[in-house]
């Protein structure tokens, strides 16, 4: 009787999708397109006046020595006013470069500044994207009243791209310079609102929470890619990035575990003060073991990463808007 139920059930809907494909149709477009509460909009976030108390003051010994006894900046207006920054001028000219210096390091001369960032940006064959990319934080920032330096970190060879393995690279280089802060930046993310400020917090965080690839939706609550901030000390205690990643996916939801396997919680700003949007793209072509990696990701978290490494250095050079590192992987 249940078979009989069954098959009677499967002919009619079979029937019905026949008949009505066109309706059907539209209606799953619109449930996975268009329906704009498909993701998770919701999660939590630290809230906009209570941004100041969760960020980590700290900046390199030499800034510090500098600027002893001079009157810090005040970065209360430039999370409260949050100026939308995307839109001309910002994005097509770099505004009076004059004060960046050499290897793309910038610091404000008329106050203190409280935070120091190594911005690492990994690249391969995005020219466009890069000097779109290097015109538009160096505007952003400079309004940031932050101490910080661009790292660009480009793989030299024509392997499968491995962005995780050149964020371990860009470690190594930026704890030359004893930055306590690291921000791990895809180059086609550009940010768009000032308050998201470009520092750490207590706990890492995940900076572009609200992407307009996602209609400005978080797509699920574990994502940790795109634009993270840690301390650097943080990114040394869970043994950086897995190296195993070659190709497109799955690193930074290993990246994710690593943190959740040492109990360590991320973080957000609320979605108006993490904002970006993405430049246009070819993807990278898949990592194909990036599902056997992901799944037995627990037993490398302590073998696997910066303790790991192995790469060759090609070339170093200062550039006026950033600091190249030209590696073999």
């Amino acid at each position: 009787m249940r078979l009989n139920l069954c098959k009677i059930f499967i002919v009619k809907l079979v029937h019905f999708l026949r008949q009505n494909w066109l309706r059907f149709a539209v209606s799953i477009t619109f449930l996975i397109c268009i329906w704009p509460n498909r993701y998770a909009p919701h999660y939590p976030y630290i809230a906009s006046d209570e941004i100041l108390d969760e960020l980590i003051e700290r900046t390199t010994p030499n800034v510090t020595q500098q600027f002893a006894g001079k009157l810090s900046c005040d970065y209360n207006n430039v999370i409260s006013e949050n100026q939308f920054m995307y839109r001309e001028p910002y994005i097509s000219t770099l505004l009076d470069g004059s004060d960046i210096r050499l290897g793309g390091e910038w610091m404000p001369s008329t106050c203190a500044p409280k935070y120091s960032t190594a911005v690492i940006v990994v690249y391969r064959q995005r020219e466009k994207q890069l000097d779109a990319f290097l015109t538009y934080i160096h505007n952003f920032l400079r309004k940031q009243l932050i101490h910080y330096r661009i790292f660009v970190i480009e793989q030299y060879d024509q392997k499968p791209f491995n962005r995780a393995m050149l964020f371990n690279i860009g470690f190594v280089y930026a704890s030359q310079f004893d930055f306590p802060c690291l921000i791990l930046h895809d180059v086609d993310l550009m940010p768009m609102n000032l308050g998201n400020l470009y520092v750490c917090t207590r706990k890492p965080r995940h900076m572009c929470s609200s992407l307009d690839k996602f209609r400005f939706n978080l797509l699920y609550h574990g994502l940790f890619g795109g634009v993270v901030s840690m301390e650097t000390k943080v990114y040394q205690f869970i043994n950086g990035m897995s190296n195993k990643f070659s190709g497109w996916g799955g690193e930074d939801d290993d990246f994710y575990e690593r943190l959740q396997a040492k109990k360590i919680d991320i973080c957000r700003f609320g979605p108006d003060h993490s904002q970006y949007t993405m430049l246009k793209h070819n993807q990278e072509a898949p990592s194909e073991n990036r599902i056997a990696f992901l799944s037995n990701g627990s037993l490398r978290y302590n073998t696997d990463g910066l303790n790991s490494l192995e790469y060759k250095e090609k070339e170093v050079k200062l550039h006026k808007l950033f600091t190249h590192v030209l590696a073999i992987t």
